[in-house]
């Protein structure tokens, strides 16, 4: 299950640590994500909109994985009627256990999803064991 390999960082705070924090200023919004995962891999789908490929930044560093998005503004200088679309920056932390392998995380973006591919160690894949008779 997708618990015991890779847990969001907010849910781990049970020795009093404080998660990490984004040390820029402004408003940061936590990603919603679907975490999906197969005998291969696991796939983080987070909604991450009016974010541009390039300013979306995924790092992995002592078994955490980071996603951080920069949105800028959509309009400068408008007085609106109605303003209910908040504009910020994405960011969110999970930590990832040892049974995938960092050096094949690979992330795409598009349409205002970022989707984050996780493979697992080939240890850590099931395995067919064929059962011999005697």
């Amino acid at each position: 299950m997708a618990d015991s390999v890779l847990a969001n960082k907010e849910d781990t705070k049970t020795d009093g640590a404080a998660a990490p924090e984004p040390t820029h200023g402004g408003i940061s919004y936590t990603p919603r994500v679907d975490i999906v995962e197969t005998d291969t891999e696991l796939t983080i789908y987070a909604d991450m909109p009016g974010c541009k490929p390039e300013d979306v930044n995924v790092r992995y560093e002592n078994g955490q994985l980071e996603i951080h998005g920069k949105c800028q503004s959509r309009q400068e200088n408008v007085d609106y009627l109605l303003n209910e679309y908040g504009v910020g920056d994405y960011y969110r932390a999970f930590t990832v256990g040892e049974v995938i392998d960092a050096t094949k995380i690979t992330a795409t973006y598009k349409q205002g999803v970022l989707i984050v591919h996780l493979p697992k160690s080939a240890a850590a894949q099931p395995r067919r064991i064929s059962v011999q008779a005697e």
